[in-house]
């Protein structure tokens, strides 16, 4: 398949009339929406922006490449648009974008598509092909430079000879990014030609959505020189064990291959010694050293699941108990269980959640350390468990094993080479599961205290406090729209659930379920206010936000930031102070809609509450909002 089975006349626009990056993207997806292509212009569009959430698709030299693989895709199809002055893009190089593609790719997008779209971010890289993009007066004449551009690199790719087999490959090479269609190739091809140019021979492996191609054999390891590691997802690295490792992220693959070759070249690359785990890049293994937050996230994603599968059981184990009227009992082994609701309380209490706090430590430590801080961790965050010190002792047992895994491993960095294979089978589990044994041992019982302390004084709390609290909580699930605000707020109501009081996660669940229902909201009461692209996010919001997705509310939070966060904050706060007035406890942490039959409490002013948050959301933003006619405030 060719890129110009995908790009045509009919999804090629010359003249944009974006000034930024939110109207860019809009207006490609609408061309792309009326050429038949999307099933769901709302859906594809919050793909796009999640996609860009994780780094920007502006890859410099005034070429933007947005893309995502959506099941909002009913064919998949490239959308070409062209601005003249130039839109900030946020890209690489700093510079405005004047060439934009925007890929759509279906979720079950076959090898062909992705091959062919791959091929267009081959394409781009050249210089004068894009001075003619720059020049060309009609859509067909577009799509002409790509046939002959295909014509002419049909066999332009870097391949193998028998004179490469047989003396090996100087530089070896592996590419990758999140979504596997753009960048990925365009880092290799990038490295490839750069290669080419220094008179080097490289191989690359590509790490794309439709597999991994040309992968790297053992001898070709063993001769090489040395090896680059451009991607910004999870990589193996272990089978280079003893080469010289350069490992960066894929937009430097793109940018920056000379330094990349000439670092591994003039021998400046550092040596892999190994610890038997998956290692990502070096720029993201940097930030996890450093981003507490980032690990945090990484263990309560793992977490979730036990919580969450497990919360409902027990929720529904009580509502059976109550309906049959069974005096429910802590079960903590299989001959205790005597009837449904036993058995369902068994599973989640006794089995799911007791996982939880293990699971969260070790995810923590090996979001830290890699998998050597996994073992650590999760005996760890089983010592907190078992000596009450809930939670908390988890947290803490996660990072005080992941830190103490990666002094082990600088302890042992000067290990002789012949013995490296006994750090991941002996060494790191062996010093890392006692080290953090000993430290838990010694600090689980003041921790302990402390949990019981702030337990009582939480349960103890009157109306008014427990008001106050939720105004906080609710608050904070709406000020940042899923960002470390709320999910710090999250994270504190499981970590009361854990002990015993369902309270704040009901403010949580409120507050953060509002954003994307007020917004939705707003595009119905309001609708004259708002264009076809924003109703259409609209209704997607409604889903998401009685899914508890506070996200849903992001592309409205990106336009217009000032009038959505504080009119998103107030409603959140209100819901949550409302759940707790009306004395609402949420065992279950997550589910939206479908668990608020499980609360403690009323179920229907817990809908109250949420449904008085949502309007007061939807009300402030949309008087709040100016109309159509009127210029909305830059992406900032």
């Amino acid at each position: 398949m060719k890129v110009t089975d995908l790009l045509t006349a009919a999804t090629v626009n010359l003249d944009l009339k974006s000034t930024t990056k939110r109207e860019v993207l809009d207006e490609l997806a609408q061309t792309l929406e009326r050429a038949g292509k999307l099933n769901d212009l709302a859906a594809y569009r919050t793909a796009i922006d999640k996609r860009e959430s994780e780094s920007t698709t502006g890859i410099g030299d005034g070429v933007a490449i947005p893309h995502s693989k959506t099941v909002a895709v009913k064919e998949a199809a490239i959308a070409f648009g062209r601005s003249k002055e130039g839109v900030d893009f946020q890209s690489l190089d700093g510079k405005p974008a004047h060439l934009f593609f925007m890929i759509a790719a279906e979720e079950g997008a076959n090898a062909t598509h992705l091959e062919a779209l791959s091929t267009l971010s081959t394409f781009l890289i050249k210089p004068d092909f894009r001075e003619k993009l720059m020049t060309a007066t009609t859509p067909e004449e577009i799509v002409g430079l790509f046939d002959e551009q295909e014509a002419v690199s049909k066999n332009v790719a870097a391949e193998e000879t028998p004179a490469d087999k047989e003396k090996g490959y100087e530089i070896l090479a592996v590419t990758g990014c999140p979504t596997g269609i753009a960048h990925t190739y365009m880092a290799a091809d990038a490295l490839k030609q750069k290669a080419k140019e220094m008179g080097v021979s490289i191989k690359v492996q590509t790490n794309g959505s439709t597999g991994i191609k040309n992968r790297l054999q053992p001898d070709e390891i063993e001769k090489a020189k040395g090896i680059i590691v451009a991607a910004s997802i999870k990589i193996d690295v272990e089978p280079f064990r003893g080469k010289p490792l350069v490992q960066a992220p894929v937009t430097d693959g793109i940018r920056k291959p000379e330094e990349l070759i000439r670092e591994v070249l003039d021998g400046k690359a550092p040596v892999y010694a190994g610890d038997g785990s998956e290692t990502h890049t070096a720029a993201q293994s940097e930030g996890k050293k450093l981003d507490i937050y980032k690990n945090l996230m990484n263990g309560v994603t793992y977490m979730l699941p036990f919580v969450v599968g497990g919360g409902i059981l027990i929720a529904i184990s009580y509502m059976i108990a109550s309906f049959m009227k069974i005096e429910l009992k802590p079960v903590t082994a299989v001959s205790g269980v005597h009837n449904f609701a036993t058995l369902l309380s068994f599973i989640g209490q006794g089995n799911a959640m007791y996982l939880m706090i293990p699971i969260l430590a070790g995810f923590i430590a090996m979001s830290i350390a890699d998998r050597p801080g996994l073992a650590p961790g999760m005996v760890g965050g089983l010592m907190a468990l078992t000596s009450n010190a809930g939670f908390l002792g988890g947290l803490i047992a996660g990072f005080l094993a992941g830190y103490t895994v990666q002094l082990i491993k600088w302890l042992f960095r000067k290990w002789p080479q012949s013995l490296d294979g006994l750090k991941p089978v002996l060494i790191f589990p062996l010093l890392g599961i006692f080290v953090t044994g000993i430290l838990m041992f010694l600090i689980n019982q003041p921790i302990s205290l402390f949990v019981e302390a702030m337990t009582h004084w939480l349960g103890s709390l009157g109306t008014s406090n427990l008001v106050l609290i939720g105004l906080i909580l609710g608050g904070m699930m709406g000020i940042d729209l899923g960002g470390p605000f709320n999910k710090i707020a999250f994270t504190f109501g499981i970590a009361m659930i854990s002990a015993g009081n369902f309270y704040p996660q009901a403010a949580v669940m409120a507050g953060g379920m509002v954003p994307p229902l007020g917004m939705a909201l707003a595009t119905t009461l309001f609708a004259h206010k708002f264009d076809r692209a924003q109703r259409d996010a609209g209704k997607v919001a409604y889903v998401l936000g009685a899914a508890f997705i506070s996200e849903g509310a992001i592309p409205f939070g990106a336009a217009d930031p000032i009038r959505v966060i504080v009119s998103t904050t107030i409603g959140s706060a209100i819901a949550g102070g409302l759940a707790l007035l009306f004395h609402i406890g949420l065992r279950p942490p997550h589910g939206g809609i479908f668990v608020i039959p499980l609360v403690n409490g009323n179920p229907l002013l817990y809908a109250l509450a949420i449904v008085i948050g949502s309007l007061i959301t939807a009300l402030t933003y949309g008087i709040w909002k100016k109309p159509l006619a009127e210029k909305q405030p830059a992406e900032g």
